[in-house]
């Protein structure tokens, strides 16, 4: 028997993932604050729930993927969360990107009552989760990964035991300071391409096939060429991971000076109200010093 998948957080990343595990054939039970967001998984085949806690009666494996660490904490172990449902050995897989530490104190309250937690953030943006091929970074015990794989094969196509308990958070935040500079560069490159009148299609032809391509380049640079900033992954969310990362580099003492600059020019596009938008709208904030 598959085991019973419990799906909590319904938004542009874990509505697609959670598809892909119904349709890999494991029996799902899912949970949105805003109920609505369950109606179209339910039209597929999976069982609506009242509360995290009640998903968490329901099921052996039960993901979340929320916003920040505040609402984590809240849906695992606050009134109504997944602690008040779940059963001794199943397992609690969070797929949000929190803090490590937060990672960690929520995996010993977890483990005092013997259910286990995976941390296991994602990237590869809405089209790795529609397609099923996200980069999943995991943390916890290699027995319990080992467990979970099969329902993470559903979801994505790199998947990486990274270490105990909060390796995979820790792992994401250093993903998130590659990417956040490889956006840095994709945006002051077109715009400095558009400041010399070249053509972007052109542009992103020559230059993606070469040593500055990149994931961001392919994926995002079509998007700033057509003025596209609807997102994949917001700039809000993008700004949340930025403090994550600068919070877990004072603890461990790193100084990141290109991902605060990233992080300082998003503040600005977040002030000029463009806090929902895709994060290749830090375009908008290069533009504005090239005066374009």
């Amino acid at each position: 028997m598959p085991e019973r998948v419990g799906f909590i957080g319904l938004g542009i990343m874990g509505r697609p993932m959670a598809l892909n595990v119904l349709k890999a054939g494991f029996p799902l039970v899912v949970w949105n604050r805003t109920t609505s967001k369950m109606e179209s998984l339910v039209h597929e085949g999976a069982s609506a729930s009242a509360s995290a806690a009640e998903v968490a009666s329901q099921s052996d494996v039960v993901i979340t993927i929320v916003s920040d660490t505040p609402d984590v904490e809240a849906v695992v172990l606050g009134k109504g969360g997944v602690v008040e449902g779940a059963k001794p050995g199943s397992v609690v897989v969070d797929m949000s990107t929190i803090s490590p530490s937060a990672t960690r104190k929520i995996a010993s309250v977890l483990s005092a009552k013997g259910i286990e937690m995976l941390d296991a953030p994602v990237s590869g943006g809405d089209t790795g989760a529609i397609a099923g091929t996200l980069s999943i970074m995991v943390g916890g015990r290699r027995e319990t990964f080992d467990r979970v794989l099969p329902v993470f094969e559903a979801m994505g196509k790199t998947i990486t035991h990274c270490g105990p308990s909060g390796s995979g958070q820790a792992t994401k935040l250093v993903n998130q300071v590659i990417g956040a500079l490889n956006l840095l560069a994709m945006c002051e490159g077109m715009t400095l391409a558009q400041k010399c009148g070249l053509d972007a299609t052109t542009l992103l032809k020559a230059v993606s096939a070469g040593a500055a391509g990149s994931w961001i380049l392919s994926n995002l640079g079509p998007r700033v060429a057509a003025d596209d900033f609807a997102p994949g992954f917001m700039v809000k969310l993008q700004q949340k991971d930025l403090r994550l990362v600068m919070e877990t580099a004072n603890e461990v003492g790193v100084s990141l000076p290109g991902a605060m600059l990233v992080h300082q020019l998003l503040n600005a596009v977040q002030a000029s109200g463009g806090g929902d938008l895709g994060t290749q709208a830090l375009v908008t904030a290069i533009r504005k010093l090239a005066d374009v």
